[in-house]
């Protein structure tokens, strides 16, 4: 059996993770948004602190630079995506709460 190329192996991974996000966040019920956006906010939290770590790389060698740059792509796109999602759940979680009607117009409802 002939040897795989790491760099394929982990981009087909990746493609098929694609894959399988779009399908499922598509076929949520959007009654599962909010909650779903509250566990996605958990997951990049977890993501920010990997991609910490990755830019706070230190040592020696040709994969350092890599390393470093990729953590701080990630770390800016995972707060990116925590800041959206916040904004989201609140704009979600608005939806939900009872409109008041004017003081003018309830005065002008009781006569």
């Amino acid at each position: 059996m002939e040897h795989i190329n790491p760099t394929v192996f982990h981009f087909a991974i990746f493609v098929l993770a694609v894959f399988v996000g779009y399908y499922v966040v598509w076929s949520v019920t959007p009654a599962l948004h909010t909650p779903l956006m509250a566990v996605t906010n958990a997951i990049s939290s977890v993501i920010i602190v990997g991609a910490l770590i990755a830019a706070a790389a230190s040592g020696f060698g040709a994969g350092t630079w890599f390393a470093k740059g990729s953590g701080a792509i990630a770390s800016a796109l995972a707060a990116v995506n925590i800041f959206g999602g916040f904004m989201v759940t609140r704009r979600m979680l608005a939806m939900y709460k009872k409109k008041e009607r004017p003081a003018q117009a309830k005065k002008e409802g009781a006569h």
